[in-house]
């Protein structure tokens, strides 16, 4: 692991991440020698399990506004 003060991060900044992209090398950034920041490389999630729809939720209409105001009466007891 690498280890460089703010100074050399901000003026060495592409030429780092260079590092990072190409060796697979992660960075420590440290601030009067007390450790701020790790540049590390990115990782890809992968999602756990496909987003499909649910077959019965699939073929749902809805024919209301949804977004429109509750009338006085189709507001529950305790809300009013």
């Amino acid at each position: 692991m690498l280890t460089v003060n703010i100074h050399e991060a901000k003026t060495k900044l592409s030429a780092l991440l260079a590092k990072v992209e190409n060796e697979n090398e992660t960075i420590l950034v440290c601030r009067n020698g007390k450790p701020v920041a790790d540049i590390v490389p990115h990782v890809k999630k992968k999602l756990q399990f496909p987003l499909k729809p649910h077959p019965t939720l699939g073929g749902l209409i809805i024919n209301c506004d949804l977004t429109a105001p509750l009338t006085d009466d189709e507001w529950p007891e305790d809300c009013r």
